[in-house]
């Protein structure tokens, strides 16, 4: 385990993506439970790249989701429909992560899916350089479906009783206080403990970064 500052941690991730030797664009996973500080960690890392000359291509999995008339099947409320029926995988390797990969010509999309507008996108085809990094977040990133498409894999790891405490805060101005706490524990949350139960993610990632409090993160890196 290491301690230390934000931007030690910081440091500690660019120096990890600086270490990926390959011959496409870098791809990495930021995976890790809603609210954990996935999306923020991962802004901040592309932060860091780009002042190192990196060009980085920013993307999240919330605009990878299913039309909401889709993602419902078993109920808004539902851990196994939050695990089986949110993200379209299949597009997701299709125009961004397979790409970028091994033999890709690296003509990308960073989209299909606007959730606020709930709409199909088709934004326009970008190229990336060879030496890109794609910065990706979001939640299952190492289910069977995606764990060969990362050239690193990093965890973002809270105690999930704390992320109910962060979507408070975090969503109070568009949901209810009942409706977050509903969503969290009976979908959110259950829908995570079946992802580790089922797939283990910690045994797959690079570096697991444990984000209780933040500005004094505590990380490690996993040999495989």
């Amino acid at each position: 385990m290491d301690h230390g500052t934000r931007d030690e941690l910081l440091s500690r991730l660019a120096e990890a993506v600086g270490s990926v030797t390959v011959p496409h664009p870098t791809r990495v996973a930021v995976d890790g439970p809603p609210a954990a500080g996935k999306t923020t960690l991962a802004d901040e890392l592309a932060v860091a790249l780009r002042a190192q000359g990196r060009e980085v291509i920013r993307a999240t999995i919330d605009d990878f989701l299913f039309p909401r008339a889709r993602r419902y099947p078993r109920g808004e409320y539902s851990a196994e429909g939050c695990y089986f029926d949110t993200h379209d995988h299949g597009a997701l390797n299709r125009v961004l992560l397979d790409p970028l990969g091994p033999g890709g010509d690296r003509r990308f999309q960073q989209a299909v899916y606007d959730r606020t507008a709930d709409t199909v996108l088709s934004p326009p085809v970008m190229t990336a350089t060879a030496d890109a990094v794609l910065v990706f977040d979001g939640v299952f990133l190492m289910r069977p479906e995606l764990i060969d498409r990362w050239d690193l894999r990093i965890f973002v790891s809270t105690a999930l009783a704390k992320t109910v405490d962060r979507a408070l805060i975090r969503e109070r101005r568009v949901l209810s206080r009942a409706d977050i706490e509903r969503r969290w524990r009976e979908r959110y949350i259950p829908s995570q403990q079946l992802y580790f139960a089922t797939v283990r993610p910690t045994d797959h990632v690079d570096i697991v970064v444990h984000n209780d409090e933040p500005q004094q993160p505590v990380w490690e890196t996993r040999t495989h």
